[in-house]
């Protein structure tokens, strides 16, 4: 078998870091559930590449997120890793189809491969925001059954903009999907231009140089993705796909282990699809994926829109357009820190201008 140069180049740098650095395990399993229950059942343990993230950050102390999992020592309950995140059940949890029949969604966790057996524990935000074990699963490092198969080498994997050791950065990586092989030219210049987008808004702009961003060539039958609401179906390469949760604008893959076994071979804790439509749609979950139309007069816009989604953990502070969850009555302060439902602000009180009173009229019709 014939492998890629740049394949090649990247997998025999990851060898000579892998002596300092640990491979990214992946953790997998099933959420199931309806809007008043959920369980989870264990599917896989995979390992990956090289864990591209800093090792002096393990631990999240963000507070973001709906979800929030820990990875404990097993003989001393030392904490060791920890990430907040939100996910496709979390939001269709929320949706009028979840009141009435029960779904499951596959989702994985990313982190270091311990050294010793770790308990991963797996929380969620309760009534008063404050997280609560929904489930635990005891993770043996030396365990025969962790799949260790080295990532498929079928996709080219390629640095739209390399500014340093994946250790040491932030690692984005750009996917495109409904790309056909005849189509690989303007999948690459599309993503270049996707980042030069992404890097000309602040504060992007100004921290271009803490970032690096990959590509991943993935090729798909036909031209396009699914777009049901126009009586449109693909199967396309990473199965992402318009009207999601019924929403005709909102972009998601549901596949969640066929875009992880794809985006294997890279380095990454960012992921960014991008879908060779000119309708206009996209999406974003925090610390999952965000996605976006390509050819879109509105696309530079809702790439960065979206990203601020998954990656800073942002809500939509828009009230005019249709969302595909429904309302709640009650209000909770969300986790979100850009959004709150107290009058008083005093989640961003030190941003306050003296004078504006609280809550700020809003003049407009």
């Amino acid at each position: 078998m014939r492998v890629k140069p740049a394949v090649l180049a990247l997998w025999m740098a990851a060898t000579i870091v892998r002596a300092q650095t640990p491979s990214t395990l992946r953790l997998d399993y099933h959420h199931s559930g309806t809007a008043t229950g959920e369980e989870f059942a264990f599917d896989e343990l995979v390992t990956e590449g090289p864990w591209p993230g800093n090792q002096s950050g393990a631990l999240d102390d963000t507070n973001f997120g709906k979800y929030y999992f820990e990875m404990r020592d097993r003989a001393t309950n030392r904490l060791v890793f920890s990430r907040g995140f939100a996910s496709i059940f979390g939001e269709w949890e929320a949706t009028d189809e979840a009141r009435r029949q029960r779904r499951t969604f596959h989702e994985s966790l990313r982190f270091p491969m311990p050294a010793e057996p770790v308990q991963v524990v797996l929380k969620k935000r309760d009534a008063r925001n404050a997280f609560r074990e929904v489930w635990t699963h005891i993770v043996d490092p030396k365990d025969p059954a962790i799949d260790r198969t080295p990532p498929g080498q079928a996709n080219e994997v390629w640095a739209v903009m390399k500014n340093g050791d994946p250790a040491v950065k932030v690692d984005l990586l750009l996917m495109g999907d409904g790309y056909t092989a005849g189509e690989m030219d303007k999948w690459r210049s599309d993503a270049r231009r996707m980042t030069e987008i992404l890097f000309a808004a602040p504060p992007f702009r100004e921290h271009r140089g803490d970032f690096n961003v990959w590509a991943l060539d993935t090729v798909s039958a036909a031209s396009g993705v699914a777009r049901v609401s126009d009586g449109v179906h693909r199967r396309s390469a990473l199965r992402a796909n318009y009207d999601a949760f019924g929403s005709e604008r909102y972009v998601l893959t549901f596949d969640n282990k066929r875009m992880r076994e794809a985006a294997a071979p890279a380095p990454y804790e960012f992921v960014e699809i991008i879908v060779n439509e000119r309708k206009y749609g996209g999406g974003g979950i925090f610390n999952l994926f965000a996605t976006v139309s390509a050819d879109n007069a509105f696309s530079p816009y809702v790439f960065v829109h979206e990203f601020g989604h998954h990656f800073a953990g942002l809500a939509d502070e828009y009230y005019t357009s249709d969302v595909a969850y429904a309302g709640s009555e009650s209000r909770p302060e969300p986790w979100e820190p850009n959004v709150t439902a107290d009058p008083k602000a005093a989640k961003w009180k030190d941003l306050l201008t003296a004078g504006v009173p609280l809550p700020t009229p809003w003049s407009k019709d």
